[in-house]
């Protein structure tokens, strides 16, 4: 028997907190009422958790987090690891120990389990559906607060692709951006001066003109021997017809560009904004919009 979580997942002091929150909000000061009262204290138990549908397996570390944190004498042994597909009826895992511990940490737990291996089991149903064409499915800042860490590792797990974890980490320029910040040009050259040569940038467009003054910017400073300011176009609730002709006049600028394509993206949609030559498709559905995973837990005493 093992307490490891499963392949793919790492304890981190961000996933403590997210399970200590979440067994506070659901122990309060009385802690498990229910158990105690009615379950002997010296009761053992093996409690199986089930996979009720098909998916892909994410958040075991939390779920092991949680069980532990309520009791670290139980043992947890995985039967499936993050990233493997599951089928109705599947064993995912065995919980064994204190009786009244299995039933307090269930319903934390497979709140958990069942939120990340959604999110996993919904990214995996995008990337098979671009199978065949270079678009990765890249996930968006739309997560639950306090479960981004969680929630992007979920998406790992589903075959998906992380864009930026935060507003730290990369600068990407949206409308809102580009309108308080006076016009695409002023916020361009402001890009120019201050934004550092290893800090990567994309700049969010919702026209083929503004596409276009975009690329013309840049063109003009490597005519000047200077380096590019954009690294990555966001063609933003484009159709895949303006999306191809995007493409093509980003594949005619002299340095590399990425190409992302995001807004209103879904499943009849994907594969034909894939097809129009996106590099990256981001869908903030695959955190903002998930359904659980229906785990079940079967007890025996």
């Amino acid at each position: 028997m093992t307490t490891t979580p499963p392949a793919g997942n790492v304890f981190s002091p961000g996933l403590d907190r997210v399970v200590q929150t979440a067994l506070t909000e659901d122990l309060g000061l009385g802690g498990d009422l229910t158990t105690r009262l009615t379950v002997p204290e010296d009761a053992l138990g093996t409690a199986y958790i089930v996979s009720r549908e098909e998916g892909v397996l994410s958040g075991g570390d939390a779920a092991t987090a949680t069980f532990l944190a309520v009791d670290p004498s139980l043992q947890i042994e995985w039967a499936k690891q993050a990233g493997d597909k599951l089928a109705a009826g599947d064993l995912v895992a065995t919980v064994s120990g204190s009786a009244r511990s299995v039933l307090t940490a269930e319903r934390t737990a497979l709140n958990l389990l069942g939120h990340l291996t959604g999110i996993a089991s919904r990214t995996s149903v995008f990337v098979d559906l671009v199978d065949g064409t270079k678009a990765r499915i890249v996930d968006t800042r739309k997560t639950t607060p306090g479960l981004r860490e969680l929630e992007k590792r979920a998406v790992l797990h589903g075959g998906g692709t992380n864009h930026r974890f935060g507003l730290y980490d990369a600068i990407l320029v949206k409308d809102n951006h580009i309108g308080l910040g006076g016009g695409l040009l002023p916020v361009l050259q402001r890009l120019a001066a201050d934004s550092g040569h290893l800090v990567r940038v994309e700049i969010e467009v919702d026209t083929i003109e503004q596409l276009d003054t975009l690329l013309a910017f840049d063109v003009e400073r490597i005519e000047q021997g200077l380096a590019p300011v954009v690294h990555a176009v966001l063609l933003d609730n484009m159709e895949a017809w303006q999306v191809a002709t995007g493409v093509s006049h980003i594949r005619r600028h002299p340095a590399p560009l990425i190409t992302e394509v995001s807004g209103g993206v879904d499943e009849e949609t994907v594969q034909e904004l894939a097809r129009a030559g996106a590099d990256a498709i981001s869908i903030g559905a695959l955190t903002h919009s998930v359904t659980c995973h229906d785990f079940g837990l079967d007890l025996q005493v």
